[in-house]
């Protein structure tokens, strides 16, 4: 049964789902355009210059991410934080996702932190921050 008050949040995890299929995408296509191209293997000769590597490791850190978001996500709901809350702290982690994705792929670069870390602490300050809100929750 869909609840309305989850639509925030619920429409933000569509959103994470979505984006992911999208980046799985793009990291696929830019690959196995190359020449040479084996399935399930990326050079060790790629770095940061390579939109081949870039878009791998932004597909790969969200993928490194998800378990916790979805899992932290999962508690919130059984635990009743308010759905305002997961709304907001869910829709922001993934805006910061997208704009984490969009640096990687635009921006090669191997400072550190470089402008998408920022958007990738950001993301990840979001779904602790849903933790510690489930954690209080289920406190009182």
């Amino acid at each position: 049964m869909f609840l309305p008050e989850y639509q925030v949040a619920l429409a933000s995890l569509a959103a994470l789902i979505f984006l992911t299929i999208v980046q799985w995408m793009v990291a696929s296509i830019a690959k196995a355009s190359q020449p040479g191209a084996i399935p399930g293997k990326i050079s060790e000769d790629l770095s940061h210059h390579s939109f081949v590597f870039r878009a791998h490791r932004t597909f790969m850190n969200t993928l490194e991410n998800l378990p916790a978001m979805l899992a932290t996500f999962m508690l919130a709901i059984f635990v009743g934080v308010e759905p305002l809350f997961l709304g907001i702290y869910t829709l922001a982690y993934v805006g910061f996702r997208v704009i984490h994705m969009l640096l990687y792929y635009l921006i090669a670069t191997e400072k550190n932190p470089s402008p998408r870390s920022y958007f990738f602490i950001l993301g990840f300050l979001s779904n602790l921050s849903l933790l510690v809100h489930s954690i209080v929750q289920i406190a009182h």
